[in-house]
């Protein structure tokens, strides 16, 4: 076999992980680039094991000494990934093999596996953020129905009338927002792992957005336009998808605007790849600017402070994309964002 530097065949050198390869007698045979990287180990073929691989845990026990792979049952055959520790810190993750002829026979090679543990702690800190924001969102409307609740329950007799039903709409409205963080949730995990259950049906494209608008001017007192241009077609969509996409993409202009919410619907140009629907949402507000428009559809963004899970760009996206459509970030013409929307016809 033809070898590279250090002993490694070229192959293991266009691995992005390290690879250590030591003989019977615990000697390194092979040590690609990507080894010599993460262990700055220089040229260590022909060394120890235990000199090139010179790992510590948590509590400064050696790698070599604590996972004995030339020791230990005769038949073990493989090493348990963990995280080690260079002398300066540096985490890695290692694993490995034992090789042998036979259970019970000699070690003939042990083979160790190197990789950086950078994304395993991009992914821990994730998870973390996730936590939290999860935590604060819940939080917040959990306060709300506490207080009320508890005031509801010491107070009962001295409350009147009014009080009483004001207290138990704003539990109605904190319960509400607690529903549907919960089902923007299951909704983000179906996504994620492809498991979105779609029931499309035709659809009158202008009678569901009104049907949105309706809802969402009943909890503001902000002013929303929604004009048709042109004569639309039914469009295939699930009623209750297409619904939350429209309801996240109006709720989103008017967290973010500071006037009028418009939205402008019309059928899609003939000479377009396929027959639907393209709708812009325009708010007044402060626009999205280009360098961070690629992050907006990701999970728990957060523009400004105007507060929000950071699950509804995510949905809109994931939604949209799943019924075959496409959205867009741009500039609105007076000013502020427009987000657009291609929603596919309904075709027999």
């Amino acid at each position: 076999m033809r070898v590279g530097t250090d002993g490694a065949p070229p192959l293991l050198d266009m691995l992005p992980d390290g690879v250590v390869i030591a003989d019977q007698d615990g000697h390194v045979t092979v040590l690609n680039d990507a080894a010599r990287r993460l262990l700055g180990a220089g040229d260590g073929v022909g060394k120890h094991l235990s000199e090139v691989v010179a790992l510590q845990d948590r509590g400064g026990n050696e790698w070599f000494n604590c996972l004995a792979p030339y020791d230990g049952l005769a038949s073990r055959t493989a090493l348990t990934e963990q995280a080690w520790y260079l002398a300066d810190g540096t985490e890695l993750l290692v694993t490995g093999r034992i090789i042998r002829e036979a259970p019970s026979k000699p070690v003939q090679q042990v083979v160790v596996s190197l990789r950086s543990a950078r994304a395993r702690a991009r992914l821990d800190r994730e998870r973390s953020d996730l936590v939290a924001t999860v935590a604060h969102e819940l939080r917040s409307p959990l306060t709300g129905v506490k207080g009320f609740v508890a005031t509801l329950l010491s107070k009962w007799d001295k409350l009147n009338d009014e009080q009483k039903k004001l207290m138990l709409e704003t539990v109605n409205s904190d319960a509400d927002r607690l529903t549907r963080l919960i089902a923007e949730l299951l909704d983000v995990a179906r996504i994620d792992t492809g498991r979105l259950s779609l029931y499309p049906r035709p659809l009158d494209f202008a009678e569901a957005v009104q049907r949105v608008i309706a809802s969402v001017r009943a909890a503001t007192s902000r002013e929303i336009a929604f004009d048709v241009d042109g004569e639309l077609p039914q469009v295939h969509a699930d009623p209750d998808k297409f619904a939350q996409v429209v309801t996240n993409l109006v709720d989103n202009a008017v967290r973010h605007g500071d006037g009028r919410v418009r939205l402008t619907a019309a059928p899609i140009d003939g000479q377009a790849a396929y027959d639907g629907v393209v709708m812009h949402v325009d708010d007044e507000g402060d626009g999205i600017s280009p360098d961070i428009r690629s992050r907006v559809f990701t999970k728990f963004w957060k523009h400004g402070t105007r507060g929000g899970s950071g699950l509804g760009m995510y949905i809109v996206h994931g939604l949209t994309t799943a019924h075959g459509g496409g959205v867009e970030i741009d500039d609105a013409p007076g000013g502020g964002a427009r987000i657009t929307i291609v929603w596919p016809a309904y075709e027999d």
